[in-house]
């Protein structure tokens, strides 16, 4: 039998979307990646964008590759809502990241299939 490991944890006051974030984890990275999704603030994601990436500033996503079986998407749903982005949208785009595709035409078109298989 195979262990899915997939952790949810909402860190912020919003409400999530109804989005089938095992599902989409699932087709794009598989059952046996292990996955921590974390949805936090604009103050949390400014620091982790700071430390990890230099720039401080929030930032919508961050997808951090652990080993090749495992890693940790940190999505800020208040400014994915000021851009006008879907978090099911950001979860793709992150998990994309995780798979080792980088922005580009290639993820242009894996994201557009995936937001119409899922209707996110």
């Amino acid at each position: 039998m195979v262990k899915e490991d997939f952790t949810i944890t909402n860190k912020t006051k919003s409400t999530l979307s109804r989005v089938p974030f095992a599902k989409i984890k699932n087709v794009v990275l598989g059952k046996n990646y292990s996955l921590s999704l974390v949805f936090i603030g604009e103050k949390k994601s400014r620091e982790l964008n700071c430390k990890y990436r230099g720039k401080n500033k929030p930032t919508n996503i961050l997808s951090f590759p652990l080993n090749k079986k495992s890693g940790e998407i940190f999505i800020t749903p208040s400014l994915a809502k000021k851009e006008g982005l879907s978090v099911g949208f950001l979860l793709i785009h992150g998990l994309l990241h995780l798979k080792g595709i980088e922005h580009g035409s290639t993820m242009e078109r894996a994201e557009i299939k995936l937001q119409k298989k899922f209707g996110v």
